[in-house]
């Protein structure tokens, strides 16, 4: 006579894994979290391993941004060049109120650096939110999504580099070995655009009315960065305090960068006459400190809320 043997049911009353909390029955059957963010350096490792994703991502939305529009790409180079005409009416003209030589060129510098720093906070702030439903549909680090938003808007001012090249040209102003100085100047830029472009990224995934207020934020440190006038002349009678505060403002140290870069002959003698040729050094160090601590704090920031992204 044979006897039937009915199979154990282990979540029943009695079963071997009776009283076992969720995370003792994980880790007795190797389970682990969904979607749980990794270590930093494990993170990273991530990261790197989308880098071709990143530049791939990043150059079809800059091809596919202006694709309704009848001038397509041009807009890259107009966009800068109408921000410059508006400026120099008002600042150069009407209010006649700038001495700085050459101010065409030196104005078309700043217009153009600083719109690569409002760009990529821009970009960055809603890199998250607005694109929910690549996030939720792949696997992969969420850092790539505003790193590759200020690729995007690096190749943007790549692109018009050239007319700024253009432009210094046109005012009598002959390249130099300073020129060199543009490569780690962006270099340095890019990193610190990162960095707060994590940050934003991070705060816009969360609150969605801070893209409402970042044009309100960032027009004001424009106004406070010196892209129209030179902002220490109009400082240089305040408390010492706020004089040290306005040259430590990083969109002025690296407008300053390439102003010199570019037009040494006449920004650098107009503001450093002892020798026009070299930068102080205390300016490099401000732009390295700039983004090295930005891009630090912005990744540990970013990576921090990685298993949030996407979610609820």
């Amino acid at each position: 006579m044979s006897t039937v043997t009915e199979p154990i049911n282990l979540s029943l009353p009695g079963g071997v894994d009776t009283g076992l909390t969720p995370k003792q029955l994980a880790d007795k059957y190797g389970l682990s979290v969904s979607g749980a963010r990794p270590g930093l350096f494990a993170y990273t490792k991530q990261l790197w391993g989308r880098r071709h994703f990143i530049v791939a991502f990043a150059t079809a939305r800059l091809v596919a941004q202006y694709t309704t529009a009848k001038m397509g790409q041009i807009w890259q180079v107009v966009t800068p060049l109408l921000n410059c005409a508006v400026f120099y009416l008002v600042f150069g003209v009407i209010l006649s109120g700038n001495n700085t030589p050459k101010y065409i060129p030196w104005l078309c510098v700043g217009v153009f650096i600083f719109q690569f720093i409002q760009s990529a906070i821009q970009s960055g702030t809603g890199a998250i939110s607005y694109n929910l439903g690549l996030i939720r549909a792949l696997h992969f680090p969420r850092a790539c999504m505003p790193i590759a938003f200020t690729v995007i808007q690096l190749q943007q001012l790549l692109i018009s580099m050239v007319v700024l090249v253009a432009i210094v040209l046109s005012n009598n102003l002959m390249p130099g070995l300073t020129w060199f100085q543009v490569i780690p100047t962006l270099i340095l830029l890019s990193f610190f655009n990162t960095g707060l472009a994590l940050v934003f990224a991070r705060i816009g995934a969360k609150t969605s009315d801070v893209s409402q207020l970042m044009p309100f934020l960032l027009r004001t440190w424009m106004y406070l960065s010196g892209v129209m006038y030179t902002i220490s002349d109009h400082v240089k009678n305040w408390p010492h305090w706020v004089q040290m505060i306005a040259q430590a403002n990083p969109a002025s140290v690296y407008m300053e960068l390439v102003r010199h870069a570019m037009i040494p002959s006449i920004y650098s003698k107009h503001k450093y006459p002892s020798n026009h040729l070299t930068m102080p050094p205390h300016i490099w160090a401000m732009a390295t400190g700039w983004a090295v601590v930005a891009f630090v704090i912005g990744y540990v920031f970013f990576w921090k809320a990685e298993e949030e992204y996407g979610r609820g």
